[in-house]
């Protein structure tokens, strides 16, 4: 039976090629930096200006750029989505809005279903943004601002397959989108925002109420307790700790294991002996509202793996430790 696959092209080093291609593309990056000027500032004054939202288009593989970068400027603070061209043609055209601002990308700028897409835009008062390699292209005329995302030649052996044009169209939304965090003072908190459902969310939006235990669960004792009660509430609440209050729920003091081993070590009488003469005083707690990673800081600088949360007037309200963090995957 015959074989349909291609036979490898003879002499071809797979290695070399795609060496070749890392050159080609880093190049083509390395060069947008080069020729970067002040029309690049404009774009990003444009779209700070813009009282609407941001709208990325393109078709073939230039769409594929458009729809991440769309999803890049989003998730950084910029409103924008995407829009297919040819779907704009159709209806889509609808979604827009003269406010907004339009990205279009190609490289040739002579897009067919850009070209039909571009005047309508243009007759609701768009701002128009061309990320393309031809200056003298029918999108770049029509644009109010050009950014020169053109390459000396593609990775592809054939120069013709799409690849450090798209490699080059994309770096420069990026670079776009970057710019624009950085004049909003887009910071961490936002980003995590944005990302609820991902590691950086979880660890900059969840707070020490979200992971701690509270009520029936917290390990408390008076002070005027055993240390043999002591021992009991922290089995019965498998905290390895408990806490110690006075009458008004106050936080007096803490005992762990590691305090009992240390008791009995001394020949303590458990039954005779008050949690308050061996518990550690004035020990680390750390508020409701602070953020869950606040609390693994603590407790990595501590060498500590409980924490009891307070009120700001001390009084008890809850604990935590190194198992709930890894629980509620904050670590």
């Amino acid at each position: 039976m015959t074989s349909l696959r291609p036979s490898p092209i003879q002499g071809s080093d797979p290695l070399e090629r795609a060496r070749e291609v890392f050159r080609i593309e880093s190049a083509a990056v390395g060069a947008l930096a080069d020729r970067l000027d002040q029309r690049f500032a404009q774009a990003v004054d444009l779209i700070l200006a813009c009282r609407g939202r941001v709208v990325v288009s393109g078709i073939g593989k230039s769409g594929h750029v458009a729809r991440k970068i769309a999803a890049t400027l989003a998730s950084t603070g910029t409103a924008a989505f995407f829009v297919h061209p040819a779907e704009a043609r159709h209806g889509d055209l609808g979604m827009i809005r003269g406010e907004d601002v339009m990205i279009a990308i190609s490289y040739s700028g002579e897009s067919d279903e850009l070209a039909v897409v571009i005047p309508s835009a243009k007759r609701l008062g768009m701002g128009l943004i061309a990320i393309c390699g031809n200056l003298e292209s029918t999108l770049a005329r029509h644009a109010d601002i050009v950014l020169d995302a053109g390459v000396e030649r593609e990775a592809c052996p054939l120069n013709l397959a799409p690849t450090a044009s798209t490699t080059a169209a994309l770096a420069m939304g990026d670079a776009l989108a970057v710019a624009l965090l950085d004049a909003r003072g887009f910071g961490a908190d936002d980003f995590a925002r944005s990302h609820p459902g991902g590691a950086l969310g979880r660890q900059l939006l969840t707070t020490v109420r979200d992971v701690m235990r509270s009520g029936a669960a917290v390990p408390q004792i008076p002070e005027s307790a055993t240390v043999t009660e002591a021992l009991l509430e922290m089995t019965r609440k498998t905290m390895g700790m408990t806490a110690v209050t006075d009458s008004a729920g106050h936080v007096v003091g803490i005992f762990t294991d590691g305090d009992l081993r240390r008791a009995l070590e001394r020949s303590a009488d458990v039954n005779a002996t008050r949690v308050s003469a061996v518990m550690k005083r004035h020990p680390r707690t750390i508020e409701a509202g602070q953020l869950a990673t606040e609390a693994v800081r603590l407790m990595d600088i501590h060498r500590i793996s409980q924490l009891l949360v307070v009120d700001t007037a001390g009084k008890l309200e809850g604990a935590l430790n190194h198992h709930d963090l890894l629980h509620a995957k904050v670590i």
